[in-house]
Parts: C-alpha cells; structure tokens; sequence
C-alpha cells in the first residue's frame, strides 16, 4: 500500500458515498485510477466492507450493552463465538485479555428485552460460566483508525 492508497483510504472512510471523480480530483488521479485502486483494497482486504450505518435507535433497539463473558475453559472461545453469531442482536465478539476471556457488543429493544437474551440466551451457551452486564448510557462518538499518510 503505498501513499496514494492511504490518502484514497483517509477519503472514503470519511464518507463511503463520496464519488469517485472527487476521490480523483482530490489525490490529482483518474477516476478509473481510483477505481482500480480502491478494487484492489477490497481484494487485498484492506477495506472489509462498505455500506451504510444504521441507527439502532431508530429502529427500536434503545440499549446498546456490553457483556463480559467468563468462560470455562479459553478454549471454548470458537464455539461459543458460533452459538453467539446466532443471536442476531449481538453485533461485536472479541477475544480478550483480563477480566473476561470475552466482550461482546449487543443491542436490546429495552431492559425487558435485554434480560431475556441474557438469561435464557448467553448464559445458555455452553462454556459461559458467567456474565457481567455494561449499559451504555450514550455512545460519544465513532470513528475509523486513523490513515496515515506514508512518503
């Protein structure tokens, strides 16, 4: 990846819509250049996918939570990461040192809601020997890593 990629990647992370003759007249390049590139990033990996952002809220979702998980053994990571994939309201799983052998980001209509995919969904899992729950009073912001140019 070279600087033309990273200053290609600074543009579009910023907004995903922005059309490719302006990503071109910004970096001084053709339009078929960026799109070359840019097809080229997603082969490689480097962008993962593109689309667009709902806002939880405004479909019913008014709890963004995140769970520590215990689990019995850290090898049971991958099959518990396979039985929580299955549970359409979580949307992050990590991995983790510390604490928790995992966090998980999910998001629940209400408390109601909430305690029903805690109780009798996550806690079902085998391998999860117990939970901690973590509400979200408010997101402050979201962003992308930072692109760095390189020379």
């Amino acid at each position: 990846m070279d600087a033309l990629d990273r200053k290609i990647l600074s543009i579009i992370s910023l907004n995903a819509r922005i059309p490719f003759r302006d990503v071109a007249v910004q970096c001084g390049v053709s339009r078929a250049a960026v799109h070359q590139r840019v097809q080229k990033l997603f082969d490689d990996g480097v962008i993962t996918g593109s689309g667009y952002h709902v806002n939880p809220k405004s479909i019913g979702y008014s709890t963004c939570t995140f769970v520590g998980l215990s689990l019995e053994k850290g090898s049971m990571y991958r099959q518990v990461v396979s039985k929580l994939n299955e549970i359409p309201e979580v949307v992050e799983s990590h991995f983790t040192t510390g604490r928790y052998g995992m966090i998980i980001k999910l998001y629940a209509r209400d408390n109601s809601h909430l305690m029903e995919l805690i109780n009798n969904q996550i806690q079902e899992i085998e391998g999860v020997t117990s939970t901690e729950t973590l509400i979200s009073l408010d997101q402050g912001f979201k962003k992308e890593v930072p692109i760095i140019a390189t020379e």
